[in-house]
């Protein structure tokens, strides 16, 4: 695995392109940054690396258009320690991101073979976040509360399991709507009871599975 100037200069400009869009974490600006994202990508398909779109990578999954990863990642308001559970690993980019920011990350994956092939790929780049295999739509609840949680996959709804699995203070970002489109929520636990949502623009992810997703 080769990173040279030229990969880092399209980085540079990646980052640029995700900065006029309206991304100004200084966090999630250097970690994108410093990512080699076209690692996740076969050689022959590098030139798609750092273009700001999303690719497929087998299983019928997509390895995330940056923006929409700047932009999760930076509603999520990660601070440097922070429990954070993803749920849909996928290719382990977006988990990437997160270890880079000093989260420590646990992040769950539904599809069997992308588990395998994500958990093996990862440590290799020096990334080692905790990968389980399972249904994420319910959560990891033996590995609960989390500081924050940050959903990859199109939900039909909010799962009530991820909110219950939050601590007090704690974030929820999670795309919802259905198969085509989603709406991004933002939602805050103020108590046991009580919750804050915030709504923003629609992105477009494949289907979350799962007993409290789309149902396989």
């Amino acid at each position: 695995m080769e990173d040279n100037y030229k990969h880092r200069g399209m980085r540079k400009s990646l980052v640029k392109i995700l900065i006029e869009k309206g991304i100004n974490n200084q966090g999630v600006i250097n970690a994108i940054g410093k990512i080699p994202r076209h690692y996740f990508f076969d050689n022959a398909l590098e030139q798609h690396a750092y273009q700001d779109k999303a690719f497929p990578i087998g299983e019928g999954q997509t390895i995330s258009q940056p923006y929409t990863v700047a932009f999760q990642t930076e509603k999520l308001e990660i601070s440097k320690g922070d429990k954070i559970l993803e749920v849909g690993t996928g290719s382990g980019y977006q988990a990437c991101v997160l270890v880079e920011m000093g989260a420590n990350v646990y992040t769950i994956e539904y599809n069997k073979s992308l588990y395998t092939r994500t958990k093996s790929f990862l440590p290799k780049m020096g990334y080692a976040p905790r990968f389980f295999y399972g249904d994420g739509s319910q959560g990891l609840i033996a590995h609960a509360p989390f500081d924050k949680i940050i959903v990859t996959a199109g939900a039909p709804s909010v799962p009530s399991s991820l909110i219950n699995q939050l601590k007090i203070g704690g974030i929820l970002i999670i795309p919802v709507g259905n198969n085509k489109k989603q709406k991004m929520l933002k939602i805050t636990k103020q108590g046991d009871k009580k919750i804050k949502k915030e709504t923003f623009d629609y992105f477009s992810f494949v289907p979350l599975l799962g007993k409290q997703g789309w149902d396989k």
